[in-house]
């Protein structure tokens, strides 16, 4: 634990962000699966929710919370499940 008081309001930010960017990370996967859920059960709201979880991933990315490739990559593969589904039907 530091002692000087620079230090120890680092450490508290450091915490704050810290958790802040978990919470996000943790909405941003919830998003992902609520998508991949939606998919498999065919359920009306499946283009709604790819909108949602790639716009989520952009803002992801311009806010590196995530390496832009990772949501490129991501992004692709949400829409090659998508257009996967679109042929079975």
């Amino acid at each position: 634990m530091p002692n000087i008081k620079s230090s120890k309001k680092r450490v508290r930010k450091a915490r704050a962000k810290t958790a802040q960017n978990k919470s996000q990370r943790s909405e941003l996967k919830t998003l992902v699966r609520n998508y991949n859920e939606a998919l498999v059960s065919n359920s009306e709201s499946k283009d709604e929710l790819l909108k949602t979880a790639i716009k989520n991933l952009d803002k992801a990315a311009s806010k590196k919370l995530i390496h832009k490739n990772k949501a490129s990559r991501k992004k692709s593969q949400l829409m090659k499940a998508f257009n996967a589904a679109q042929v079975s039907e």
